[in-house]
Parts: structure tokens; sequence; C-alpha cells
């Protein structure tokens, strides 16, 4: 019994990181076999047809390629970018330091926290994360897709994944819908290799899965981003007859997506003028 005592049980959460890589690598193969359906075997080789069939394939490459590379760009923003840490010594008597988990608003009516594992105060809205050692502003949920927190810094890029994935899905999704009728015609009308037609049918159903899945997903978070409340808040909100948190769900939207937009669309414009090989300041770190 006195060994038990000393067992660590969130050393089995900690093991979750090396799971998050297999899942990278996951996320990794899908990109490569949709990239390879769509682009290298369904659609490449009708730029070289003549008329409306280029037009239409050309089309399709580059909403493709765009979708693509917002994608990878919001992933890796998520990735990498601190979702957010408490300061060193922190403690509540702190002054207003401009993060939005330290608004004055929040600082009303709650009652003062302390990490013990961090040994650090733990401001409103603040949760440690077992996985990642450490306590996170205003955190949402550890995220094993990306291998890190999903909290007050990296949000928005988290949504931004979301919405260009399921994007990217469904356009997969129908690109791919002649050849996979195709699939399950007669043998001798298939003009595909068995291994050609093998990964048109695999990322076709893993384009249609993910984008049922991220629409539901998508739903979610949408009502969670509309009442100001993370996926961890669900429950404390249940139990509260009034949301202090919630200022209204444009105000609230305006949290998340402050100062976002237009970094999109400055990033779009260099991919579309420059093909993605200029250097846009909004991909460093906020």
């Amino acid at each position: 019994m006195d060994c038990c005592r000393h067992v660590n049980p969130f050393r089995v959460c900690a093991g979750l990181r090396g799971l998050g890589y297999l899942m990278v690598a996951l996320v990794a193969a899908i990109v490569a076999v949709s990239y390879y359906a769509v682009v290298v075997y369904a659609w490449g080789p009708m730029l070289l047809s003549d008329g409306a069939a280029a037009a239409g394939a050309a089309a399709v490459l580059a909403a493709f390629h765009i979708l693509l590379a917002m994608i990878l760009w919001c992933y890796f923003m998520v990735v990498f970018t601190d979702p957010g840490a408490v300061p060193e010594n922190w403690r509540h008597d702190a002054e207003d330091s401009g993060d939005p988990s330290f608004s004055s608003l929040e600082e009303q009516g709650s009652a003062r926290r302390y990490c013990f594992r961090c040994q650090n105060g733990k401001p409103p809205r603040c949760h440690h994360c077992s996985v990642c050692n450490r306590c996170v502003l205003k955190m949402d949920h550890h995220c094993i897709w990306v291998v890190n927190c999903v909290g007050a810094r990296n949000y928005k890029y988290f949504l931004l994944f979301l919405v260009y994935a399921f994007a990217e899905t469904v356009l997969d999704t129908l690109v791919l819908l002649p050849n996979f009728i195709e699939f399950f015609q007669d043998e001798s009308r298939r003009s595909s290799s068995p291994g050609d037609i093998a990964v048109l049918f695999i990322a076709f159903v893993l384009n249609l899965a993910f984008a049922l899945s991220l629409l539901c997903f998508i739903g979610m978070h949408a009502s969670l981003v509309t009442s100001n409340t993370t996926s961890i808040e669900i429950y404390e909100r249940k139990k509260s007859v009034s949301w202090k948190y919630d200022l209204g769900w444009i105000r609230n939207l305006e949290q998340v997506t402050a100062g976002l937009w237009h970094q999109q669309v400055a990033l779009v414009g260099s991919l579309i003028l420059y093909g993605g090989s200029a250097q846009h300041p909004c991909a460093s770190r906020p």
C-alpha cells in the first residue's frame, strides 16, 4: 500500500504526448493520400485537356492548394503557439496584464485559486494540463491531434483549422465523387489500375468521414464561442443561472477573431500573387 501512495497517476496522461505524435503522422498520411487522389491522379491530368475541362481542373486545383496551405498554416500555428502561460509567481493582486484571461471583468467574483503542482497562482479560467504538466490560460482542452493545449493564445487558430479542414474535406469528397462512383461500375469500364482505384476509394471515404465529424465539432465550438465558454466550462455554465463571461455573441466572437481575419486575407493574397513563396508577417508568433 505504501508503494501505491508514491505512484503518480498523471504520468499516464503525460504518455498521451506519444500518442499525439502518432496522430500527427496519421494526419500527414491522410493529406498525402488525398493529394495523390485529387492532384496527381484525378484532376492533374485534366490540365492537359482543352477548353472547359482544363479550366475546371485549374479552378479545382487552385482551391485545393489554397485550402491546403491555409490548413497547414493554421495547424502549425496551433502546434507552435504557446496556448497561454501563467507568469511566474503570479498572484491575484497582480495588475491587469492586457491578456483576455486577466481582464478585470473576469476577476470580479472569482475565488482565489492556487496550483499546488505549479506552485503558482491560478488566474480565472486557468486550468492545469496533466499532459503538458503546466497551467494554461483559458484552457479549452488538450488536443492530441496537435500535441499541444488549446488555450487563450491559439484557440482562434484552432477554430480556423477546423473551418479550413472542413472546407477541404468537402471539396475532396465532391471532386472525387465521380471516381468513387466509377469504383462500383463493371470492371471492364474502369479506366484505372486496381491500386489507383483503391487509393481513390480510401481518400473518398476518409474525407467524407472527416467532413461529417468536423461539421459536428465546428457546431459544438460555434456554440461555445458565441457564449464565451470553453469545453472545460460547459458543466460549470450549466450550474449557473447566468454565465458571467457572456458579453453577447458579437463581443464574444470579437474576443476570438480580433486581428485575425485581415491576416487571413493577406495570406490568401500572397498565395495567389506569389504562390505562397513570400514570407508573410503573420507567420511569426503573435
